[in-house]
């Protein structure tokens, strides 16, 4: 939510690809990098907070500059007036979703489909290009079994490929769902760490081939067009996989890992308490 917040009101001012229009970072270095940029927005910025050299953000930033102004936009001239990333809800993810929307084709950020549904990446892989799986360009690509418990790690697997034949009808973007994470220099209309993640039983799980989703940007909102009696239904069926580690550092992760909106974190790492000084003797 607070992602979502702050998104909505801090414009987008890095005119690098695939948010931007045509620099790449090495551009954006040289334009003054992650301080110059921060020198246009120290007014959002708690600056007296300590960074990890225990110097404070003034302190950080002191002297730092915008060498090119088309690569780090000033605020009055933005690249777009809210910022790239929108967390989505719904009862497709009722933890949340995250979406890119700045990478993706506009068209698509209010859009309908029918669904694909892959139960993991491999099978993906293989069957992707099949045309009997009769995937068209409004097809919603869906990908599960590769969040934080089941991919595992919640791997980079979010830019789902658009199938050869559609690449060769000049599509360029489709909707894909999924519990995994992407490059942020990949692009589409990707929507990304839905939580929670089918491994555990979250909706993603319930979703069948050929069931309808309504993504909605500006809403915030996806849904799985399906009735919730239908969906109960299909939740008494469902087994959970089975877990791939019963002991070792593998079962200690799948034990304490947390889902997409907490921060994949460990759970144990994330208890109350005092937090020790690095350099206690």
């Amino acid at each position: 939510d607070d992602f979502d917040r702050i998104a909505r009101t801090v414009p987008v001012l890095a005119n690098v690809r695939p948010g931007g229009q045509k620099y790449l970072m090495e551009d954006y270095h040289f334009a003054g990098g992650l301080p110059g940029f921060l020198s246009r927005i120290t007014d959002l910025l708690h600056l007296d907070r300590p960074t990890v050299s225990y110097d404070s953000m003034r302190e950080q930033l002191a002297g730092a500059q915008v060498h090119d102004d088309d690569v780090i936009r000033t605020r009055r001239d933005p690249v777009a007036a809210e910022g790239g990333v929108a967390v989505l809800r719904g009862n497709l993810c009722p933890d949340g979703a995250v979406i890119k929307h700045i990478a993706a084709e506009p068209q698509l950020l209010k859009h309908t489909g029918p669904a694909v549904v892959f139960d993991d990446y491999k099978t993906m892989q293989r069957t992707i290009d099949d045309p009997s799986l009769g995937i068209t360009a409004d097809s919603v690509l869906v990908l599960r079994g590769s969040g934080p418990k089941g991919g595992p790690g919640m791997p980079e697997y979010g830019m789902l490929p658009i199938p050869d034949h559609l690449l060769k009808q000049g599509v360029r973007d489709m909707v894909r769902i999924s519990d995994a994470r992407m490059s942020g220099t990949s692009y589409g209309a990707c929507v990304l760490h839905v939580a929670p993640e089918s491994h555990i039983g979250g909706p993603l799980a319930l979703v069948r081939t050929g069931d309808t989703i309504t993504l909605d940007v500006e809403a915030r909102s996806l849904q799985l067009n399906v009735d919730d009696a239908e969906l109960e239904r299909r939740r008494a069926q469902w087994t959970a996989p089975p877990e791939r580690y019963e002991r070792g550092y593998g079962a200690l992760y799948n034990e304490q890992i947390t889902q997409a909106d907490t921060g994949c974190d460990f759970a144990f790492l994330a208890r109350p308490g005092k937090v020790p000084d690095p350099y206690a003797g």
